[in-house]
C-alpha cells in the first residue's frame, strides 16, 4: 500500500487529518505534518525525513501538500527527487484526501498521481 505524507501551511494537515478520521477513521501508512508560522524550513525537512524513515516505503510514497511553490511543496519535492517511488501532489482538499485514501491499495505513486487529478477536476 503506498504510504502519505499530507503536509501543509498553518494547522492545515492536523486540521484535514482529524476530519479524515472523523469520517473513515484511523488509517495506515499516514503521516500528518503541519507546517506553523514558527517552524523552519529545515526543520519541516527533518520532520519529513522522520516520516519517510517511520513509513512502509516499499510501494511508494505521496506527499500531498496544500499550495503549489509554497514551503512544503518545494521541500516534499526536494525530498521526492531524492528519493525513487514518491510523487508530489499539491492543490490537497478534503475530498481528495478520502477518496486517494480509501483508493491507494494496488496503486503507483504514478497511478495514484493520474487518479488524483482526476479527482480534482471532479471537485
Amino acid at each position: 500500500m503506498l504510504s502519505i505524507i499530507l503536509t501543509g501551511h498553518g494547522g492545515f494537515a492536523s486540521g484535514m487529518e482529524k476530519a479524515m478520521k472523523q469520517i473513515l477513521g484511523e488509517q495506515s501508512q499516514f503521516i500528518a505534518i503541519d507546517f506553523p508560522e514558527t517552524s523552519s524550513t529545515a526543520l519541516l525537512t527533518s520532520q519529513l525525513e522522520e516520516a519517510i524513515a517511520q513509513l512502509d516505503c516499499e510501494d511508494g510514497i505521496v506527499f500531498l501538500t496544500d499550495l503549489l511553490g509554497g514551503t512544503p511543496f518545494r521541500v516534499a519535492s526536494t525530498l521526492a527527487m531524492q528519493k525513487p517511488g514518491c510523487e508530489v501532489i499539491t492543490g490537497t482538499n478534503l475530498q481528495l484526501l478520502l477518496e486517494m485514501v480509501l483508493e491507494r491499495e494496488g496503486l503507483s505513486g504514478e497511478e495514484f498521481r493520474v487518479q488524483a487529478l482526476e479527482c480534482g477536476h471532479r471537485g
